[in-house]
């Protein structure tokens, strides 16, 4: 994956201030041939933008959604993250309960939207799709996602900053701008790039479990950060990122 040039990044919403694209180029046979990275890319087509907007799962994405747990099930990444929250007291031992525990957590729907009574959400759309709210968009912290919706113009990113660990020439986080077809932006969002589902779904599932209260310091290699992981309904994910205000 290469990312191209970028321009500092700022919370007002604004023109198009990037002059070249955010990503110039991924590859994609690569990548996608990974049984992680497809059925995670199998999973993003499956929910409704709106807000407000009844959540219903179909038999054959409740199947993507097993799939898609049984692969990162099948990572060292995610062997490794099941053991530490059972020393930690906070997962059940047996692989087939750690499951369902990360089905429940992830793909629950539950209902986002005050005086609705529709089931409009899940953690897994709000960290890894993004909603749309009014003229808003909420959540999106996932480079995978970013990727595939502005190679297909859906999304636009008007300007974006990056951090990266020091002697690497690869950037690791990027902060960015974005607008939905020009009718709905977010003035910052925040993500790691180049990292895979398993990765994503580990750190921020034992973030929440360990720590229901928020923000939690992490050192991954050389490179210290915040990421951050507010509850939902207390058995859910509202949201999860990295704390942009550590990146710069």
């Amino acid at each position: 994956m290469v990312t191209d040039r970028y321009v500092k990044s700022g919370r007002a919403l604004e023109r198009d201030r990037a002059k070249y694209n955010l990503f110039e180029w991924v590859d994609e046979e690569k990548v996608f041939e990974r049984k992680t990275y497809k059925t995670f890319k199998d999973l993003l087509d499956n929910y409704e933008l709106e807000c407000g907007e009844d959540e219903v799962v179909t038999p054959e994405e409740k199947k993507e959604n097993v799939a898609f747990v049984d692969a990162i099930m099948e990572t060292d990444v995610m062997q490794e993250a099941h053991k530490y929250l059972i020393s930690k007291g906070k997962s059940p031992e047996h692989v087939g309960q750690f499951k369902w525990q990360l089905y429940k957590i992830w793909f629950s729907l539950v209902r986002r939207t005050r005086g609705d009574r529709d089931q409009d959400s899940s953690s897994f759309e709000h960290v890894f799709v993004g909603e749309g709210r009014d003229d808003k968009f909420i959540g999106l912290h996932n480079w995978i996602q970013f990727y595939l919706k502005l190679k297909y113009c859906d999304y636009h990113c008007i300007r974006c900053g990056h951090s990266t660990v020091q002697d690497d020439e690869h950037f690791r986080l990027i902060a960015l701008q974005f607008d939905w077809r020009e009718e709905k932006g977010k003035p910052i969002s925040s993500c790691f790039l180049g990292t895979s589902p398993e990765f994503e779904i580990a750190a921020y599932t034992i973030c929440f479990l360990l720590d229901r209260l928020c923000k939690t310091d992490v050192q991954l290699g050389n490179m210290k950060l915040e990421i951050d992981v507010k509850p939902f309904a207390k058995n859910y994910i509202g949201t999860a990122y990295i704390a942009a205000a550590r990146m710069y």
